[in-house]
């Protein structure tokens, strides 16, 4: 007979192991599939975002950017450190201890709350059926009164440029380069584009980034884009707007790329090219035929607000559903709907999720841009405060950028807050809370922060909201 549980996930990415976990808390009997074989040969949990996303790229960008500090700017603190090298293989080493200990601790984390992991890959057969198949091709049925899709999502790949085994890469490839490349093609100006982009850029490459779309990051709000655009610029990415590849060849240790700009038709040769056009959802071979559950024209699963497919007892969470393809939101997803299945009243709000681009300075952003507002009719009043006015960016030689508060004209809600500057990924966690409670752009303006530190600029772009900005010349008159 086969095995029967309460809850089957399908995934251990961010989404599918948070949910496993939850489930197990809360007494459900639960087991999770897991697929994605390890550099060592075996079963590893965690998904694209521990394995080759969000925590490698993360440990390259952070060992790259104080490599440039010690390079570049410490002379500026006073501090005197010679010739200053990067020994690119210890680093990756180093970044695979990190997804080797965070993999190893889900594994860790499913045994101490009850987890059953099965390894193979899940297939829904039935409302209440996952097939799983082993390494070996060996068939086998489990069975569950709830199941969870979180099998995640793969790069896009595009017909003019065929991956190859070391010169034309996906995002995963472009982690695993034991030197920087002299001349590095990026396909995408997007988040893992402009981060990748920025790793090697850092260690020598000279990046070209070929960005099909003319506006430069359409879903930061325009202001922010736009200084984010020149201060990448000013180190060293060279970002071509509206140039749209059309072929590609690989001559020996070469990558020949054909594209079209407004000028026509251009080539251009790199060592390297790595292809950042955005992900899909991985749901082929994940629903069976004849199950039920419905898929939209692209491969996503149809969910309502509660992550709900067409068929009763089977949910779907993260990058294969509705909504930004964030590790983050996955998570929560898992959680809320673990919380349902256990009977709970759950929900999610969609409206305040934040995203980051973790670049130096990073770029983070939370709710509705300006350009947002306007093509909705919505009034607003902004606020905005550059770093360069603040006395702990002062200290930290990190000037750069600025934080943006947009609210509503009439209710004076916070409707989203956009940063450029260091830290702006723990900042926006600022704008995330407000949102979440509602809160108005006063209510920021009445708090009181901790002086001095960057999270000041929020404060000060919330004063600015109404012209009431304190350590800067108001462009507004004081009410």
């Amino acid at each position: 007979m086969a095995d029967k549980f309460d809850v089957i996930v399908i995934g251990a990415g961010p989404g599918g192991y948070v949910a496993a976990i939850r489930a197990a808390q809360l007494g459900l009997k639960t087991a999770c599939v897991e697929k994605w074989i390890g550099k060592e040969g075996k079963v590893v949990h965690g998904g694209t975002c521990l394995n080759v996303g969000c925590i490698p790229s993360k440990a390259l960008l952070e060992a790259s950017h104080k490599y440039v500090e010690a390079k570049h700017d410490f002379d500026d603190l006073g501090i005197e450190t010679g010739d200053v090298k990067m020994d690119v293989k210890k680093m990756m080493a180093r970044k695979d201890q990190i997804v080797k200990n965070l993999t190893g601790g889900i594994a860790g984390l499913f045994k101490a709350n009850g987890v059953t992991a099965i390894e193979g890959t899940g297939k829904v057969v039935a409302k209440n059926q996952v097939e799983v198949t082993d390494k070996d091709g060996n068939t086998s049925t489990v069975e569950g009164d709830n199941i969870v899709v979180a099998a995640g999502s793969v790069p896009v790949e595009i017909p003019p440029t065929p991956l190859t085994e070391d010169l034309i890469v996906d995002s995963s490839g472009a982690l695993e380069f034991q030197e920087a490349p002299k001349r590095l093609g990026v396909i995408g100006a997007g988040v893992i584009g402009l981060e990748l982009g920025s790793v090697w850029s850092r260690l020598g490459s000279e990046v070209t980034v070929l960005e099909a779309l003319d506006d430069f990051l359409p879903m930061v709000d325009s202001a922010i884009a736009k200084e984010t655009q020149k201060l990448l610029k000013k180190q060293g990415l060279d970002i071509r707007l509206g140039a749209r590849v059309t072929g590609s060849e690989v001559k020996g240790t070469e990558v020949v790329v054909q594209y079209t700009d407004s000028k026509g038709e251009q080539e251009i040769t790199f060592d390297r090219l790595i292809v950042c056009v955005g992900r899909k959802p991985y749901t082929k071979g994940v629903i069976g035929e004849g199950v039920g559950v419905e898929l939209d024209e692209r491969g996503f699963v149809h969910v309502d607000d509660q992550c709900r497919t067409s068929v009763p007892g089977v949910y779907a969470i993260g990058d294969c559903v509705r909504g930004p393809m964030l590790a983050h939101k996955a998570s929560e997803e898992g959680v809320m709907v673990a919380d349902i299945i256990a009977g709970h009243k759950a929900e999610m709000n969609y409206d305040a999720i934040p995203s980051v681009i973790y670049t130096f300075p990073e770029v983070a952003w939370v709710g509705m841009t300006e350009q947002d507002a306007k093509a909705q009719g919505i009034e607003v009043k902004t606020g905005t405060f550059p770093f360069a006015a603040s006395g702990r960016a002062m200290a930290n030689n990190a000037t750069e950028g600025q934080a943006k508060v947009i609210a509503d004209a009439e209710t004076d809600r916070v409707l989203g807050m956009h940063i450029v500057g260091q830290h702006a990924g723990e900042l926006i966690a600022q704008g995330v809370i407000a949102m979440e409670f509602g809160s108005s752009a006063e209510d920021l303006a009445l708090t009181c922060y901790a002086h001095p530190t960057m999270s000041e600029a929020v404060h000060e772009a919330a004063l600015a909201v109404d012209g009431h900005a304190i350590h800067m010349a108001n462009r507004k008159k004081r009410k």
